[in-house]
């Protein structure tokens, strides 16, 4: 990642590993808890709003690695 971008990413593949394939029922159960923890954000709340990104982007990327896990890929 250059370091006169005026960002950062949430995830960087240069530098961000998947780590461990979970198995997909665990993670699929985990992935709802994280979207209904989530559904109440407040739009208005900044901070509530990034938590909310980063936990669903996590669990998304989690998820496809399951996914791509179970089809061999």
């Amino acid at each position: 990642m250059s370091t006169d971008a005026p960002y950062a990413p949430l995830h960087d593949p240069q530098t961000d590993r998947a780590g461990v394939a979970l198995p997909l029922n665990f993670l699929l159960a985990r992935t709802r808890e994280t979207l209904a923890e989530h559904a109440t954000a407040n739009i208005h709340d900044p901070a509530a709003l990034l938590r909310a990104a980063v936990h669903l982007d996590m669990r998304l990327r989690q998820l496809v690695a399951a996914l791509d896990k179970e089809a061999n890929r």
